[in-house]
């Protein structure tokens, strides 16, 4: 049985606590988050109790923590849980300083700890099925990419002053996913980006829709399309082209039944929130993580995952600013 200790009790760490209360070989020992309600309200409905990060730190009986908590914590936390011994599941990114994060993967590697960056999407069976295709040649070499992730309407305002912007907080997973499905590093990004959905959006900073291109020192090429508004539902899609053919992955719908009558052909909608759809995928990364620590060989995204995709953001973000192509190595 390997215990856990939770770390933020908002609407990701409410996904995972219930997951681990799920687990055959999980026990959720305790939570902490700093916003006492919430804290309180999860600790009740999971049956754990409540710790402060110290008291998480010290206890012997703790094998791992799920980060789970504000971006702003994350390093810190990895940094105090490996340092006491304890193996680590966090959320992305890590931080949004590509200095800070280095500096965090340094000294994570002078400990034995096990760590994880939760790109959920890797976990999804749809997206996870297609990978494993392409990498078992199915549709030969890969030529091209193409990634299309759209929310169905724009987070609050506030939360975008906080998230790090578009290409931080929204399209670090298609970066990941990108180099997932591509089997090589990316060496150059070429981003152009609009406001197009909420003015607020662009009065606090950052865009709403996005296209870009990303490209490998052997020329495979993957074209990424984002954007905060998608009126029919959560619009996730992968299509992967090759020597010998092509895979797609779909979006899931709210349901399976098609309607075939004299008007037309009529389906259900794509499933409308990333906590639907991602639903398995979330269940399968905690999976992957206690399987890792009871002595399984699972290949998961690791720190080096996650500071790739952040470089990929901090190159898109110098490419739209710059009106130019960036080489990833000017983000090192």
């Amino acid at each position: 049985m390997i215990n856990l200790a939770l770390f933020g009790a908002g609407r990701i760490g409410f996904i995972h606590g219930h997951n681990v209360v799920k687990h055959a070989n999980a026990n959720l020992v305790a939570l902490y988050d700093p916003f006492q309600q919430n804290a309180d309200k999860l600790a009740n409905k999971l049956g754990c109790k409540q710790m402060t990060p110290e008291q998480v730190f010290a206890d012997e009986s703790i094998d791992a923590v799920l980060i789970c908590s504000a971006t702003d914590t994350h390093a810190d936390l990895i940094e105090q849980a490996t340092a006491a011994g304890k193996h680590v599941f966090c959320e992305k990114p890590i931080d949004l300083s590509l200095q800070r994060v280095r500096a965090c993967l340094d000294k994570v590697s002078q400990t034995d700890s096990k760590t994880m960056v939760a790109f959920n999407r890797r976990f999804d069976p749809n997206f996870q099925a297609l990978q494993q295709q392409v990498a078992a040649g199915e549709i030969g070499s890969v030529e091209l990419v193409n990634i299309l992730s759209k929310d169905p309407s724009p987070p609050p305002v506030e939360y975008i002053k906080g998230s790090g912007g578009l290409f931080r907080d929204m399209t670090i997973h298609d970066f990941d996913m990108a180099r997932f499905l591509l089997g090589e590093e990316i060496e150059s990004v070429s981003a152009h980006a609009s406001c197009l959905v909420d003015p607020a959006i662009g009065e606090a900073g950052d865009v709403d829709t996005a296209v870009i291109s990303l490209t490998t020192s052997s020329g495979k090429l993957a074209q990424i399309s984002n954007s905060r508004r998608a009126s029919f539902g959560y619009d996730q899609r992968v299509e992967v082209h090759g020597s010998k053919g092509m895979l797609v992955a779909q979006n899931v719908n709210e349901n399976t039944v098609v309607s075939y009558t004299e008007s037309g052909v009529n389906s259900a909608k794509p499933l409308h929130f990333f906590l639907e759809r991602y639903d398995a995928a979330y269940r399968a990364e905690l999976d992957s993580f206690i399987n890792k620590l009871m002595g399984e060989k699972v290949n998961l995204p690791s720190m080096f995952d996650g500071l790739q995709a952040l470089m990929l953001a901090e190159a898109a973000l110098k490419s739209v600013a710059e009106h130019r192509s960036v080489k990833l190595t000017e983000m090192e």
